[in-house]
């Protein structure tokens, strides 16, 4: 028999999800049996599968050793780097300024050394995050950027913090804002663009309408030329939807690609600004934007956070062209 005492951490979650991430050996199967069988109790009772658990609760497992993983003396994530660029931390987050080339998420091609895991890090040294206190919790990225884009990512450090992030992302209750380089100058001075767009899975590509289509899905995107010279503008953007590549494939949309582009834009024109293979688009300032309760974050009502430090901006347009 194993016991978990649930800390805050772990609290809101049904007991099936819980379990699902504690003893992940458990096929789901036997998960659901050992629950209609009682060996799976709540505080010495029997539980229903979509119980919620609360902050002290005892959750008593009666299932064979097998299925319990021994506990790590090493995590991986150790392994990976030390540097972050930090622009603001509290109790609850962190706001990290992520340079272009450094994986949000481990993949198949870099498990180790990515944001996330220098995060994990980060926080263990620390002495806030422990993972043998943790059973199904471990701090989380709420958003993400590409490898070839830098910009700012929120991270987590707490399962309450991450459940009101998530929501109010989602909610568009934190604006984030870009800059970026496209080739040329867009339309007009400042506008706020609304096209259709749909998604090729496999070729990781989307393909954006003027009018509404068969499965397409809205983008609205506001932008302002902040400056143009020698063949470039340097651009303010406001996502007012959140879709996959919307800045690079709007800004293409209306004539205006982003400089080193090749999937929106064409390697030959990028080939005629040095020749660049990563966009240049940063997101560079985010905006808690709180219209509705934020729980233990409300105090980040009205709160900025901005990158200071976005190259190609400096001295525009001669740092981009000198710039080897």
């Amino acid at each position: 028999m194993k016991e978990f005492t649930i800390n805050k951490n772990d609290a809101g979650q049904r007991v099936d999800k819980f379990i699902t991430k504690a003893v992940p050996l458990l096929p789901q199967s036997l998960l659901y049996k050992y629950i209609r069988l009682k060996r799976i109790k709540l505080n010495g009772k029997r539980t229903e599968i979509s119980a919620r658990l609360s902050a002290g609760d005892v959750l008593q497992l009666y299932i064979n050793d097998e299925f319990f993983a021994p506990a790590k003396e090493t995590y991986d994530f150790l392994r990976a780097g030390k540097q972050l660029d930090i622009l603001y931390e509290d109790e609850n987050l962190l706001l990290l300024d992520k340079k272009v080339g450094l994986l949000s998420h481990p993949d198949e091609g870099e498990y180790t050394d990515t944001l996330i895991t220098r995060v994990q890090r980060y926080l263990y040294e620390k002495g806030e995050f422990d993972p043998k206190a943790e059973s199904s919790f471990a701090p989380a990225l709420v958003n993400r950027i590409d490898r070839n884009t830098g910009g700012i990512v929120i991270a987590a450090k707490n399962a309450e913090a991450l459940r009101i992030l998530n929501q109010k992302l989602k909610d568009r209750e934190i604006k984030k804002h870009y800059l970026c380089v496209v080739i040329g100058r867009p339309p007009k001075t400042a506008d706020t663009l609304t096209a259709y767009m749909t998604k090729d899975e496999k070729k990781n590509k989307v393909t954006v309408f003027d009018s509404p289509a068969p499965g397409a899905k809205t983008m609205v995107t506001r932008y302002t030329v902040l400056q143009s010279a020698k063949g470039l503008s340097l651009c303010e953007v406001e996502l007012l939807t959140g879709r996959t590549h919307q800045i690079r494939a709007h800004m293409a949309h209306v004539g205006a690609p982003l400089l080193g582009d090749g999937k929106y834009g064409t390697n030959a024109a990028n080939a005629k600004f040095g020749g660049y293979k990563k966009q240049f688009l940063y997101s560079y300032k985010t905006v808690f934007d709180f219209s509705t309760d934020a729980g233990l974050l409300n105090y980040l009502k009205g709160k900025a956070v901005t990158a200071e430090n976005v190259w190609f901006a400096e001295d525009f347009p001669d740092q981009i062209l000198t710039a080897k």
